[in-house]
């Protein structure tokens, strides 16, 4: 019932949405150029042969993606792989980093005659669909193609959980789409299958898969000559309100950190410039990368909010503070941090993340705090203490390169899907349509 009613209604609000996208776009969350993909548009041609295509909501499930896009192309010389997103931010992420036959789109809003063009014009064979982002036109105007769907790294944390159970014949429907559900560990699977899935596995978090984040050297050497000797520290994808907090932990450290360096990253690098007049008008002195301008020995906070240069300064400091988390936002990717020796803080909202807390807090590897008001004394605690930082890394740094083989279960986990594209043409090819599934039942029967 409420699916026929989102139907209903998503037919006949085509342009309120394309009020909320101009209005998006005026803010800089849209990119005016390619516009024109959200409603199922694209000057760029469907390429020939078998085509996967895999839906990522934004940065983090984007960065997940690549190892798993680099082993589907390396499997098939023929593939070609469509990504789409949401933002404006994971699509200039993927610009730089996906590799040659991978090519980005935006996602078509969820309005039935968007998701029609966009279907008509790429017809996939597959469609691989990261962590938990269900539209129900796209889901079911898909499916209804006989286009195979799979949900890869499915995450339902138990707040989602017990929000769907609210609604099960809705969530029964959405997860019926899909042929099979690959949860991140067992406890999503455990709630995957609660909810309605049928055929679910749990093949591991893709994100252990993902190489540490880059950073350049020459530039990670200026950072340190700018601040050489001085004790730091950084507050990582902090989203609004958190910037606050992290000044007011300067000021309170600051009498006993003489030369305190505070260096944040918003998570939203476009709010860099309000975050920076914000501080500056409480009386900080406040340097922003993106105005080109670099920390001095006067500077107290120095906002980075530059797209892409996260593994930069998770590189430069010792103690980060992991921002999402003293906000009612979920918390943000544990991993990233872990792999490159940090020693980490979070406050009390972490749900989105709450098995590899479980386990770093296990290992002792984290500095966990309720409220904005401990964050001061947190960080001072590990500045004050190198030998205490250095085993808290050490111990994140375990859980953060024990999951690595995530990727190739999860390939395993694909293969009745994927090996059948390497059999047919795709549907440019001489199949004409519905190629794994054709294929799939021909190796049964063979078999």
């Amino acid at each position: 019932m409420m699916l026929a009613f989102y139907r209903l209604v998503s037919a006949a609000v085509g342009p309120l949405v394309q009020l909320y996208l101009e209005r998006r776009r005026r803010a800089g969350k849209e990119d005016r150029a390619r516009m024109g993909e959200r409603f199922g548009e694209s000057e760029e041609d469907r390429p020939e042969g078998p085509l996967i295509w895999l839906h990522a909501a934004s940065v983090g499930e984007s960065a997940a993606a690549l190892p798993l896009i680099d082993r589907l192309l390396s499997q098939n010389p023929d593939l070609h792989v469509l990504v789409t997103t949401g933002t404006v931010t994971s699509a200039k992420l993927l610009a730089d980093r996906l590799p040659q036959r991978a090519f980005h789109q935006f996602v078509p809003v969820d309005l039935p005659y968007a998701v029609r063009r966009f279907l008509d014009h790429w017809r996939p064979d597959l469609t691989l669909w990261m962590e938990s982002e269900f539209w129900p036109n796209l889901l079911r105007m898909t499916r209804r193609r006989g286009v195979p769907m799979v949900l890869v790294n499915a995450r339902i944390s138990p707040r989602s959980y017990a929000n769907w159970r609210r609604f099960p014949l809705t969530i029964r429907r959405l997860l019926s789409s899909f042929e099979l559900c690959l949860g991140q560990n067992r406890g999503e699977a455990e709630r995957l299958t609660a909810l309605g899935a049928v055929k679910v596995a749990a093949p591991g978090n893709l994100k252990f898969s993902v190489p540490p984040l880059p950073a350049d050297e020459k530039e990670l050497a200026a950072l340190r000559k700018d601040s050489a000797g001085r004790p730091l520290w950084l507050a990582a994808s902090t989203h609004p309100g958190e910037e606050e907090m992290a000044a007011e932990a300067h000021r309170e450290m600051r009498p006993g950190f003489p030369g305190l360096l505070t260096i944040i990253v918003p998570r939203h690098v476009t709010r860099g410039a309000a975050i920076t007049r914000l501080l500056r008008g409480e009386g900080m002195n406040v340097a922003q990368r993106n105005a080109g301008e670099a920390p001095t020995g006067e500077t107290d906070i120095y906002v980075a909010d530059t797209m892409g240069e996260l593994g930069l300064f998770y590189r430069l400091a010792p103690v980060v503070f992991l921002g999402g988390s003293l906000v009612p936002h979920g918390g943000q990717n544990l991993i990233e941090p872990g792999q490159l020796d940090c020693a980490i803080v979070t406050g009390p909202h972490t749900f989105n993340f709450f098995e590899i807390i479980a386990d770093m807090r296990a290992a002792g590897g984290l500095l966990e705090i309720d409220s904005a008001a401990d964050l001061a004394s947190a960080v001072g605690s590990l500045l004050r203490d190198p030998e205490r930082t250095g085993e808290m890394a050490a111990a994140v740094h375990r859980i953060a390169v024990s999951g690595g083989a995530a990727i190739d279960h999860l390939m395993e986990a694909l293969a009745p899907f994927t090996v059948p594209l390497m059999e047919v043409g795709g549907k440019n090819g001489e199949n004409g349509g519905g190629g794994v599934t054709m294929a799939a039942e021909t190796s049964r029967a063979r078999a």
